[in-house]
């Protein structure tokens, strides 16, 4: 999110001095498109920029046409649509990389100032709250609704060639609970801030060394013991969970507390004896089958990973893989 945020600081530095900047954002991607939904950036009248909309030949080609409406004062919204293909019959992006994105160019002024300040304070106390922009042929709106989110984080409508709605919900889209606060959840928590994920670490030790160096999660918890641990970790479709506590005693008392809840990503570390040991405790139990292959254990992709930030990389690449879908294409 430091991504976001720096672009709409670059738009509010512009603004406190009456510079008109032009907001480009990524409304609709399909297919290997590189400019994803949600992506942002901010062009002034010298070209300047925060942010990117994918990159390559048809970010510098958009640039310059953010430029030319900003010099010539063009005061109305565009909606344009990339194709990322050169046997398109039109709005081809020039380049092969395949999938399709549209973007809105929206001019700010002065008198957004306020709106792009609100903004930057939600971001800043990770309040919910939602971006609408909205253009018809009367009127265009480029609002902040405080407090309030939608599901799923992302709408865009288009009734007709003349009117389209985009909300986003600001901000985090994505939680991180990383249970147990040693080497290697200080090494994936300094990874994954990087990433669009807010990170709540969970620990049941005060004095841990690595628990009082790691400065890049954004809520800390020490609980009393790893009974509680299913009042702090809710469900949710936007919910990713990594166990990785002291050892196999705590881990499965967590589990215990978990297992009924629904999560986006469920995953444990530990070696595949002790995963396969605790899966048959847990079997003879009467968990089924089911319920335990929605963990992901042992956590990670198999790249034979052996120090914390190489098991934190595994991890990660494995929690985007399911963010993004891939799992669901093989």
């Amino acid at each position: 999110m430091s991504q976001e945020l720096n672009t709409w600081q670059f738009i509010a530095k512009r603004l406190r001095k009456s510079q008109a900047v032009m907001l480009l954002l990524v409304v609709e991607s399909q297919g290997s498109s590189p400019g994803r939904q949600g992506f942002k950036m901010a062009v002034d009248a010298h070209g300047e920029l925060c942010g990117s909309i994918g990159g390559g030949v048809m970010e510098v080609k958009l640039v310059e046409l953010a430029k030319v409406r900003l010099q010539e004062m063009q005061p109305e919204a565009l909606l344009k649509k990339q194709i990322h293909r050169k046997s398109a019959p039109q709005f081809q992006s020039g380049m092969i990389c395949s999938g399709e994105q549209t973007i809105v160019f929206f001019p700010l002024q002065k008198v957004h100032f306020k709106v792009v300040q609100n903004i930057i304070r939600c971001l800043k106390s990770h309040r919910p709250a939602l971006l609408h922009i909205s253009y018809t042929a009367e009127n265009q709106l480029f609002k902040l609704i405080e407090d309030q989110q939608n599901d799923p984080p992302f709408r865009f409508e288009r009734p007709d060639e003349q009117h389209y709605i985009f909300e986003e919900n600001l901000g985090f889209k994505n939680r991180l609970f990383i249970v147990g606060g040693g080497h290697c959840a200080l090494a994936l928590s300094e990874l994954m801030s990087k990433m669009d994920f807010y990170i709540c670490l969970l620990d049941d030790r005060p004095d841990l060394s690595t628990i009082t160096k790691n400065k890049f999660v954004h809520e800390k918890h020490l609980l009393e013991n790893y009974a509680q641990i299913g009042d702090f970790i809710p469900s949710g479709p936007h919910v990713y969970v990594v166990v990785m506590t002291l050892g196999y005693r705590f881990d499965e008392l967590v589990l215990r507390q978990l297992w009924n809840k629904s999560f986006r990503y469920f995953g444990m570390l530990g070696s595949a004896t002790k995963i396969a040991t605790l899966w048959e405790t847990l079997h003879a139990e009467g968990f089924s089958k089911e319920q335990l292959d929605r963990i992901h254990a042992p956590i990670g992709l198999k790249i034979n990973s052996r120090t914390p930030e190489e098991i934190a990389v595994s991890i990660a690449a494995e929690i985007v893989a399911v963010k993004n879908g891939y799992f669901n294409k093989i």
